[in-house]
């Protein structure tokens, strides 16, 4: 198994309903999962790739009826199969260039 995640490029995200899961998108080429969490209280949220998560995988977790649920049991519980990294910095908007 990887525990590195490959990639460090920003992954296209489609939104989801959930209180606790508000996008997710898949890399394929690098079986990396994307999965952005709502703005926490100071209205900032958070991005984050796990590694090591198929196609299959992320078929089941779209189609899952609560991707909160299904996060919680399949995904955050198994830090040792899908190592994970805080990435959202790559999600960020530039920052506008001074004039």
């Amino acid at each position: 198994m990887d525990t590195n995640i490959k990639q460090r490029s920003a992954i296209a995200l489609d939104s989801v309903e959930s209180s606790q899961i508000s996008a997710i998108g898949h890399d394929p080429d690098t079986n990396t999962l994307a999965v952005k969490f709502p703005a926490n209280k100071k209205g900032v949220s958070s991005v984050y790739h796990y590694a090591n998560f198929d196609a299959r995988q992320f078929e089941a977790f779209k189609q899952a009826e609560s991707k909160g649920s299904y996060f919680g049991q399949n995904i955050k519980r198994n830090t040792e199969a899908f190592p994970y990294e805080n990435v959202t910095d790559l999600y960020a908007d530039p920052a506008p260039e001074a004039a």
